[in-house]
C-alpha cells in the first residue's frame, strides 16, 4: 500500500477524519475527534503509527521487522508499521482495523451512540 492508498482506507472506515497537527509534519486519523492512526509527512518511507493492544504489539514486533515501537507515542501502545513486502495490504487492513476498533472501544457512549447513527 501506498501513502495514498492507507489513507483512503483509513478514511473508508465510519466516521474518521483528517486534520493536521500543530506542527503539519503529519497526516492525522481520527474517529469522534480521537487518533487512530498517524501518517508522517516529513519521513521518505511510507509508514503509520496505529494504536495496539501492549500484547498484540509484542508479538507483531517480534514476527515482523517492518513493526517497531513508535517513537512518538507511548511505546506500549502504539505501532510505527513501515509498508514493506513483509506487510500485506491484507495485514495492514488488519492493523488500521485494529487500531481504529481500539480507539472505537474507549470512547464514551455518547460518542459510540453517535457514530452507530452515522450513514455508511
Amino acid at each position: 500500500m501506498n501513502y495514498e492508498e492507507l489513507r483512503e482506507y483509513c478514511l473508508s472506515l465510519k466516521g474518521s477524519t483528517e486534520s493536521f497537527p500543530f506542527d503539519e509534519f503529519g497526516l492525522v486519523l481520527k474517529v469522534q475527534g480521537k487518533m487512530f492512526a498517524l501518517l508522517p509527512l516529513d519521513n521518505p518511507e511510507t509508514q503509520i503509527a496505529l494504536k495496539c493492544d501492549p500484547e498484540k504489539a509484542i508479538a507483531l514486533r517480534e514476527e515482523f521487522s517492518a513493526i517497531t515501537p513508535a517513537y512518538h507515542f507511548n511505546k506500549k501502545h502504539w505501532n510505527s508499521v513501515r509498508v514493506d513486502p513483509e506487510i500485506s495490504s491484507k495485514l495492514m487492513c488488519e492493523l488500521i482495523q485494529h487500531s481504529y476498533e481500539l480507539v472505537v472501544a474507549g470512547l464514551p457512549k455518547k460518542l459510540k451512540e453517535e457514530l452507530q447513527d452515522m450513514k455508511e
